[in-house]
């Protein structure tokens, strides 16, 4: 029994279809106890059978999660990892005891379209397949026989060809069909596009890791130069994305190693080449069908005037042109402030803020001489200008993505007149993960900040006293 159970997390042997019911009942059972344990005992939240479509409720959004369940969450994954992987390893044990091809099991990873295949597996009778076919990464391996040399280089070659075209074709189908800037886009893609060019580069004999882990991730950084030549994207948005992309493609490189050396190691191993025209496309679309709603942030910056707020007043309201940026960052073509004009006085009056990329309407919604104005945006021009070999161009994130929603200078009297100067600013985004992109937004809206309290600090401070 214990050599059995043993067996089980293992990707050779067979398993049958009473066998592989059980044991998958069995181990659904478990994790929907432990789940229920975490979510009651440690964050004090209910936990249903049907939470597993809604963990976060009704109302959440897998893309805005908020802080405070961010760690419920990632008690949740830690969770599911081992069931992950022992409800992969059974499901390929079936397929192989069914006399199924091993790829697939890339169905174990479609959201609902699983649970049928899993019935599916629990009625398939027994049959013998031959080991060639059990094993084989994709259905039609002559084709693949042909097409990918058997030598090193041309076997890389081959791969970052084939990674990059399929790179490709899905970025311009998430952001120029679906326009859609998400958890398919920027997770699902990278790690299943240097998972499957592991796989093509080891598919006639095992490699080296360091040379896996160099065709996981070169694919990835030359696809980013591939989208700059070809209009789709600029090198802004690229380098900012960059870290990310190759650290999911290196992952993925690594399930890719693990795979193909287990595979020569027994020709019984799975090589799931398929998983990324799978899992990709169909978490792609699930994004775009979902109509997945942002989270709005908010980023606050102060400084200290060496001035009383009546002064400070004016030049919040509206302040004279800027100098041009030294910083690298908005010489880099990141959106910045140059100027502020006002239409009318009080509420109703319509400030506008104009940006390097064009002026945000900002109708005024609180007028608290000399202590607070706060304003809607009705109006959001691009963020930034992409570097590009071609000049000016306008890739989709550009248009909607990022919206700024209310902004507000607050001015705190201090002792010895001077004043607490704040400014903030709401905002959302539509690029996902969120967490990883408003690490970006915050600091650009940060530095965007600093320039006009700086500015404003400036001329307040060098004008004489009336």
């Amino acid at each position: 029994m214990p050599s059995r159970f043993v067996e089980m997390w293992r990707w050779q042997g067979t398993i049958d279809r009473k066998s592989y019911a059980i044991a998958g009942c069995s181990a659904f059972l478990l994790k929907f106890l432990l789940d229920k344990f975490v979510a009651f005992a440690v964050f004090g939240r209910s936990w249903f059978l049907w939470s597993y479509w809604q963990p976060l409720g009704p109302a959440a959004r897998v893309n805005a999660i908020h802080p405070d369940t961010e760690m419920f969450v990632g008690a949740l994954l830690v969770l599911a990892l081992p069931f992950i992987w022992l409800g992969v390893t059974l499901t390929v044990q079936r397929l192989r005891d069914a006399g199924k091809p091993l790829w697939l099991v890339g169905f174990f990873f479609v959201p609902v379209i699983n649970l049928l295949f899993f019935l599916l597996l629990c009625t398939m009778g027994s049959q013998s397949a031959p080991a060639q076919r059990e094993a084989a990464p994709w259905p039609e391996t002559r084709m693949l026989d042909r097409w990918i040399p058997r030598s090193a280089i041309g076997a890389a070659t081959v791969s970052f060809v084939l990674t990059i075209a399929i790179g490709f074709l899905f970025t311009v189908f998430g952001t120029e069909v679906l326009r859609s800037y998400g958890w398919g886009l920027y997770v699902a893609l990278p790690f299943c596009l240097g998972l499957f060019s592991v796989l093509v580069y080891s598919y006639h004999e095992p490699r080296s890791f360091s040379s896996c882990m160099t065709v996981a991730v070169g694919p990835i950084a030359l696809l980013g130069g591939v989208l700059i030549l070809v209009l789709i994207e600029g090198a802004i948005c690229i380098l900012m994305a960059a870290p990310f992309a190759l650290a999911l493609s290196a992952l993925g490189g690594m399930l890719g190693y693990a795979i193909q050396a287990g595979y020569w190691l027994n020709k019984g191993t799975p090589a799931m080449l398929s998983i990324v025209f799978l899992f990709t496309p169909a978490f792609q679309s699930a994004e775009y069908w979902a109509k997945l709603q942002p989270e709005t942030f908010e980023v606050r910056t102060a400084i200290e005037v060496n001035a009383p707020p009546q002064r400070v007043w004016s030049q919040v309201v509206a302040f004279a042109e800027i100098p041009p940026p030294t910083e690298l960052l908005f010489r880099a073509g990141i959106a910045y402030p140059i100027r502020a004009e006002i239409s009318g006085h009080g509420v109703g009056a319509v400030r506008h803020c104009v940006f390097s990329t064009g002026p945000f309407a900002e109708p005024i919604e609180v007028w608290d001489e000399p202590r607070l104005l706060k304003f809607g945006v009705t109006a959001n021009p691009a963020p930034l200008n992409e570097l590009s070999p071609y000049g000016n161009i306008q890739p989709p994130h550009l248009h909607g993505y990022f919206v700024s929603k209310q902004g507000q200078f607050l001015l705190t009297a201090l002792p010895g007149d001077r004043t607490r100067l704040e400014g903030t600013t709401w905002y959302q985004h539509t690029m996902w993960p969120a967490t990883y992109w408003h690490l970006w937004s915050d600091y650009i809206i940060h530095k965007i900040h600093l320039r006009v309290l700086e500015h404003i600090r400036e001329e307040v401070e060098e004008k004489p006293r009336a």
